[in-house]
């Protein structure tokens, strides 16, 4: 799974996250066995999705790391191409940005 889909992802799971405790806050004082029920269900799949939202943000974290240790690596490696990456993608971008 690319990052723009893990963090879209991501995005969903927190609006839904939010969405059933919003849900859970609402109908606190409804009773009967089949809301009591509902209730811990939505409770326990609450507390699941919040750690699968915390595990996949320490996954995207140490990609993060592990691509900006990489990226650092070729820089001193090789600074002279760097340069020119960075002053062609400079140029790209302001070449760009000034057709608007």
């Amino acid at each position: 799974m690319d990052t723009m889909n893990k963090d879209k992802l991501l995005d969903d799971l927190r609006v839904v996250v939010s969405d059933v405790e919003e849900l859970l806050r609402a109908t606190a004082s409804q009773t009967g066995d089949r809301i009591s029920e509902a209730r811990a269900r939505a409770e326990e799949s609450l507390r699941t999705a919040r750690v699968r939202l915390e595990e996949t943000g320490e996954e995207v974290a140490a990609r993060t790391r592990e691509a900006a240790r990489e990226t650092e690596r070729y820089v001193q490696d090789n600074p002279w191409q760097s340069v020119g990456i960075a002053a062609g993608l400079g140029f790209l971008l302001g070449y760009l940005i000034g057709r608007r």
